[in-house]
């Protein structure tokens, strides 16, 4: 996982919008609209990265398409400190 959670978000483009998503889905569900607005960012590119971490099974979801709601997958939150290591490793080369 740990290999994975690198790849994810410290070694593509958007790695770092992942990474944001994901610690406010660390707080609480999110539907895709809500993050949005959570993160100020487009729809489009919100709902793009919540499809790669489902694809990648980092979130799970339930309900239908429109009311879609995301949530840490079982095999991340058993390895959230690695998710937690890993971007302040990458917080700490951006500063």
């Amino acid at each position: 996982m740990n290999r994975l959670l690198w790849q994810m978000f410290a070694g593509t483009r958007g790695g770092y919008t992942r990474g944001f998503i994901l610690k406010q889905l660390i707080e609480k569900p999110y539907n895709a609209n809500q993050l949005a607005e959570a993160l100020k960012i487009d729809y489009k590119t919100t709902r793009h990265h919540l499809d790669v971490l489902a694809k990648n099974g980092i979130i799970t979801t339930e309900g239908d398409k429109y009311g879609k709601i995301y949530f840490l997958s079982k095999n991340l939150r058993a390895n959230l400190n690695d998710f937690n290591q890993i971007w302040k490793k990458i917080n700490d080369l951006k500063t």
